[in-house]
């Protein structure tokens, strides 16, 4: 099995429970992996035999685009697209990140981290 890893795809949305990070908003980053079989398409160089990491950008940010309360809700629904979109994908890691959280104190990031096979 082989691996495509998306890293820190930064994403400006309005997660969160509180009614500031509605209204306000913030940066949010998701790293993610999915692991597939690259055999084929290594030796072909055709996209149409690999999992397409544009669509898998694409579908970070539509689906961060849609506002949650929690950061383990977005994660889920970005897991369950790619495995209804790509039969190809075995095993998919997720990790949502909220940048500079509002906890009260001086905290770079807080992050959630998701993995599901199929």
């Amino acid at each position: 099995m082989h691996k495509i890893i998306l890293n820190n795809v930064r994403v400006y949305t309005n997660h969160g429970c509180l009614t500031e990070e509605e209204l306000i908003g913030s940066e949010y980053r998701v790293d993610l992996e999915v692991t597939t079989d690259l055999t084929k398409s290594s030796q072909t160089d055709d996209l149409n035999d690999t999992v397409d990491y544009v669509y898998l950008n694409k579908v970070i940010k539509e689906e961060m685009a849609v506002r949650s309360k929690l950061l383990e809700h977005v994660a889920q629904r970005i897991i369950d697209r790619i495995f209804t979109d790509e039969n190809m994908v075995k095993e998919i890691q997720v990790k949502v990140s909220k940048l500079n959280p509002p906890l009260g104190g001086d905290v770079e990031m807080v992050t959630i981290q998701m993995e599901q096979s199929r």
